[in-house]
């Protein structure tokens, strides 16, 4: 019996909030803003924030919900809204209506959180919701940043199936620019991250089966918090941008908290000295280095989750530019990106970016750069995406005059031999490539024109040169071939650079070029020769002129160039047939009008 009173309570109270008008719920509030006896309005208000309830009822009550509890939220007993007890007082009156109150309020703040990321809610009532919700994290903690507030709303966010992208642009484009925020945002994606790691390494051991919806429900968390770490601005991790908090207390950013990092009394002393003598303004030192820590360890702990391919080329692209520099150790990142590395193909190429920033600006080694590298030259990767950033790349990898001979010659025979299957734009960006690297290199000039027994030795490696020598036939080079000319001794299947006996080869399919049905490429290749030819007049070729190069890009360039002279097809007379009779002797042609058989 009791149980069945207790459900059609909530039914009677519905029915009583549904007869209700604007204008008697606009009067209930300002009853509960006037005076303190009309108290009991609270929950009858409270009673409308839900998302059953019409957008218009949301947004009366919530405006009249939030006017009353901003100015009494910094005077109230701690929130018991992460489960912790709180010692109350009951014999003193005030201290129980406080602590009554500050049960409403978390009240309405499970209640805002259920209603923004409600299926099917408005986008004004997201945004009102949102607003709102912003208001109590900078006013519900006693004036300080309401941390443990903002950390239930985003993992409410994250971890519902509900696509909530308009709620979270507009707390990206409304309230990331604020220090505080972004700090704290930081924690909580660390925090988040953490968890679904853990769900899913326990979730591995067991199968259920809803196993595909909790990967998608995994999926779409991933891609949620990639959302919110690209939309967070990173200007305040230079020491010499000004913070903008949201929160007004000077410890808003958790520096002395029990949020914040565990820290020595000695260090805590030092900030507090610091933090006087500014006055008002957080040391920019303290901020940037604090901002640095939970930026790495909110993207570090992301990018340990299992990312889907599409967030996984996200990453990639835009890891060198706005994660790497911005690390407190960049060189955390070097597994991740070895492993992405060593998977192949475009999120190979994608990888290259950072990993070449870590090896060349925080002194990453990787012995095995090359060989991944060299097995990157395939025919697919000239019509790649994200093509153009490869060669550049690839240009600056080979640019180092320490690089040893055999592994300019293996690369600049590779790149020669994908010459004959690319596209025209390829191949463009191939004989800039092989113009750069014998320029640098002049060590592998044997390869412009190479042939058996000329007496120009190229060694592949010592013991070559030992085997050689101890044979006699030191005056040839190539006698491996048993004296038959025209045997190209490259491997083109072999992934080793060091035994694809590219020293042994010869460029000519750079010389095959010189006919390609493109003319721009057999021009280039022109060029190429003579530029191979004055050394002192010339200079590298820019690749980044040729590596975004198509067949739409060849055709507007011809179609710009000023041609000088057009082949024609003169004749003295009109022709009378299509072929001569000298085209074809003993041959003749007679057309009189009926289906009749050539005759001979």
């Amino acid at each position: 019996m009791a149980s069945k009173q207790s459900k059609s309570k909530p039914n009677n109270s519905h029915k009583k909030r549904d007869k209700r008008s604007l204008s008697e719920l606009k009067t209930l509030g300002h009853q509960l803003l006037s005076s303190r006896a009309h108290i009991n309005n609270l929950p009858l208000l409270l009673s409308y924030i839900s998302p059953s309830t019409p957008p218009s009822y949301v947004v009366e009550s919530l405006l009249s919900l939030q006017s009353f509890f901003s100015p009494v939220l910094p005077s109230l007993p701690p929130s018991s809204i992460n489960g912790a007890a709180v010692n109350t007082d009951a014999s003193d009156p005030d201290v129980i209506y406080r602590t009554w109150l500050r049960s409403k309020f978390d009240e309405l703040v499970n209640s805002l959180i259920e209603i923004s990321v409600a299926p099917g809610c408005e986008e004004t009532v997201r945004e009102v919701v949102l607003d709102t919700i912003m208001e109590f994290v900078k006013l519900g903690n006693g004036g300080k940043f309401y941390s443990s507030l903002y950390h239930k709303f985003l993992q409410a966010i994250v971890t519902t199936s509900v696509e909530v992208e308009f709620l979270l642009e507009s707390l990206a484009s409304t309230y990331f620019k604020y220090i505080d925020v972004r700090y704290f945002t930081f924690i909580s994606i660390n925090k988040l991250c953490k968890t679904l790691e853990s769900n899913n390494s326990s979730g591995d051991k067991r199968l259920t089966e809803d196993g595909d919806d909790s990967k998608a429900s995994l999926e779409c968390s991933i891609k949620k918090i990639h959302f919110i770490l690209s939309r967070i601005p990173l200007g305040n991790l230079d020491e010499n941008v000004t913070t903008e908090m949201w929160s007004a207390v000077l410890d808003g950013l958790g520096f002395l908290s029990k949020e914040g990092d565990s820290m020595g009394t000695k260090e805590k002393q030092k900030q507090k000295k610091e933090e006087k003598s500014t006055k008002s303004d957080v040391p920019m030192s303290i901020v940037s280095k604090k901002m640095k820590l939970k930026f790495t360890k909110g993207w570090t702990s992301f990018l340990r989750l299992p990312l889907s391919l599409e967030v996984y080329k996200e990453v990639l692209v835009n890891l060198h530019q706005a994660v790497i520099p911005y690390l407190s150790e960049p060189v955390m990142l070097c597994d991740f990106l070895t492993r992405s590395y060593d998977i192949g193909g475009v999120v190979s190429v994608m990888a290259l970016n950072g990993l070449f920033i870590l090896m060349t600006k925080y002194g990453l080694e990787y012995d095995n750069f090359y060989e991944k590298l060299y097995a990157l030259l395939i025919p697919s990767i000239f019509m790649a995406k994200h093509r153009a950033r490869f060669f550049e790349l690839l240009d600056s990898c080979l640019k180092s005059p320490l690089l040893p001979a055999y592994l300019a010659a293996a690369f600049t025979k590779k790149l020669s031999r994908l010459s004959l299957v690319v596209p025209p734009s390829g191949v463009l960006v191939i004989i800039a490539l092989i113009h750069n690297l014998l320029r640098r290199h002049p060590s592998i000039n044997c390869l412009v024109h190479q042939e058996t027994g000329e007496g120009t030795v190229c060694y592949d490696t010592k013991s070559e040169k030992e085997s050689s020598s101890s044979d006699g036939n030191d005056g040839h080079a190539f006698n491996v071939t048993n004296g038959k000319q025209g045997v190209d001794l490259f491997n083109n299947e072999e992934s080793d650079p060091l035994r694809s006996k590219a020293m042994s080869s010869s460029l000519w399919e750079i010389d095959t070029l010189r006919h390609h049905y493109c003319p721009p490429v057999s021009r280039f290749v022109l060029s190429l020769e003579n530029d191979l030819t004055v050394r002192a007049k010339t200079t590298e070729v820019m690749i980044s002129d040729f590596s975004s190069g198509s067949y739409s890009t060849i055709f507007r360039e011809e179609m710009r160039r000023r041609v000088k002279q057009v082949p024609l097809a003169f004749y003295k007379t009109t022709p009378t047939s299509l072929f001569s009779e000298s085209d074809f002797p003993g041959w003749t042609f007679n057309f009189d009008g009926s289906n009749e058989d050539v005759k001979t």
